[in-house]
């Protein structure tokens, strides 16, 4: 029996992380055959690829021959890279480096992934014009991996995003679901960060948002360089917390909002705001509402299922 599989080939790297899977399905149920690849978490549902293995990316381009290449693929947390730094330049610059190279060896549409913490933090909004200045070392890595990649293919896009959120598999996946325990042990006052201002963005938005970045540049060469994705609404962490204790309707008068800048860990910008005017002037983008998108996200990790009751019905 023929199975009718889609002409429009997409490689999407990074495809077991929170972001990597949503742009998967995005891509998929919008008739793109698509792979992905992933690492550690990667069988039996994606290919198995260190991107750090030239060898084996070369193999899989070529093999595959992508029209459209998504690099979600990166070490994301900053305090993860101030502590292994050789391993996340590895992973966030030489493998985007080399991933640019490869790409354009086929002639594929590379979009590099990239980060808010790309700028300081002191004057946003941020246009795609304006002077990156990172505080983190994680900022640097990803700044110096958009270079990487413009450098060596030159039709490639990289796509600025802030925090992100969407279906976890574990809420450490991401700095907005993390808290959600927080929330719901509401027998223990918890501390949460009320100084640095936040723009929330869920990772099926951003799915869509480089479905139609590639659609777009099939049909116009000229849609490359950089540009900036974000949700609309600016919160600080106790701001999320609060939403999410509302959207669960779980009390919220154990959290306790702190004020002063945070003074462990990588230095964090103070508002990174992205301008996203560029894309939307292309017609280019989605945006969730955080309670909707939040509430999609966090039911299954519910403790009291008497809640669920109330909130779905």
């Amino acid at each position: 029996e023929d199975v009718d599989i889609p002409s429009r080939r997409v490689l999407i790297t990074g495809a077991t992380g929170l972001l990597g899977r949503a742009v998967f399905k995005e891509f998929r149920e919008n008739n793109w055959n698509a792979v992905g690849c992933g690492y550690r978490r990667a069988q039996p549902r994606f290919e198995q690829i260190n991107l750090l293995d030239s060898i084996a990316v070369h193999d899989i381009i070529h093999d595959f021959q992508p029209h459209v290449i998504v690099h979600c693929a990166a070490e994301r947390r900053p305090d993860v890279v101030e502590s292994q730094p050789d391993a996340a330049s590895q992973l966030n610059v030489a493998a985007s480096a080399n991933l640019a190279k490869e790409a354009a060896g086929v002639g594929a549409f590379l979009i590099y992934i990239s980060t808010d913490y790309v700028f300081d933090g002191t004057s946003p909004p941020y246009k795609e014009t304006d002077v990156p200045n990172p505080l983190n070392l994680y900022g640097k890595t990803k700044l110096e991996g958009e270079k990487a990649v413009l450098e060596n293919n030159e039709g490639a896009a990289v796509l600025r995003i802030p925090v992100l959120y969407g279906e976890v598999e574990r809420l450490e996946e991401s700095a907005v679901t993390v808290m959600f325990d927080k929330v719901q042990f509401s027998n223990k006052s918890a501390n949460m960060d009320h100084w640095q201002q936040r723009f929330p963005t869920n990772v099926k938005d951003v799915a869509a948002v480089c479905r139609q970045l590639a659609e777009k540049r099939m049909m116009d060469p000229s849609v490359k360089g950089t540009f900036h994705w974000s949700g609309n609404e600016q919160m600080t962490k106790y701001e999320m917390a609060c939403a999410i204790a509302d959207a669960f309707n779980l009390p919220s008068s154990h959290l306790r909002p702190i004020t002063d800048s945070p003074v462990v860990g990588a230095l964090r910008p103070r508002n990174a705001q992205l301008d996203c005017s560029k894309l939307e002037m292309l017609g280019i983008g989605q945006r969730t509402p955080f309670r909707a998108g939040i509430k999609e996200s966090l039911w299954p990790f519910l403790i009291d299922k008497r809640w669920r009751q109330t909130v779905f019905h």
